[in-house]
């Protein structure tokens, strides 16, 4: 598997606040990235099916944008990585590494009806399935920055 790497990093502090897009983020050991709503226990499906971490191919938003009348932007996916050059679903049942933290695959992270409350009609069709990235778990604590290498450990 080729290694990919870091695009974009986001955060919300609370559930249903916007996306809030950083340069860096810690990424803390069995909780999530710090500053983010699900790490802090704001998020609105915390306690009942929370993720540390979301990613998404930043290929597929490139997909939804050209092929659909969704438009996605500043972190409307609601997912905490955008990735590029690594097929997510490939990381299936593995620990990978981004930068100097290591993360283990939970599971795919497809969308719910919420996100059409916070963003539009049609987002959670156009992030059904693997197309809504994955869920991630922080094994090993660090720094993730945007351009950091993806890569499985």
């Amino acid at each position: 598997m080729a290694a990919g790497r870091v695009e974009e990093i986001y955060i919300s502090g609370t559930g249903g606040a916007p996306m809030e897009r950083l340069k860096q983020v810690e990424a803390i050991e069995g909780k999530g990235l710090k500053g983010d709503r699900y790490a802090a226990g704001e998020g609105y499906w915390s306690g009942i099916d929370e993720c540390q971490v979301t990613l998404i191919e930043g290929e597929v938003v490139d997909d939804i944008d050209a092929g659909t009348d969704v438009r996605i932007a500043h972190g409307e996916h609601r997912r905490n990585i955008i990735t590029r050059g690594v097929s997510l679903r490939e990381l299936s049942g593995r620990r990978f590494s981004v930068g100097e933290v290591v993360l283990e695959f939970d599971r795919p992270r497809p969308p719910c009806r919420y996100i059409e409350t916070l963003t539009q009609s049609g987002m959670m069709a156009a992030l059904s399935g693997w197309r809504g990235g994955i869920c991630a778990r922080v094994v090993k604590g660090g720094v993730i920055a945007e351009g950091d290498v993806v890569e499985v450990v």
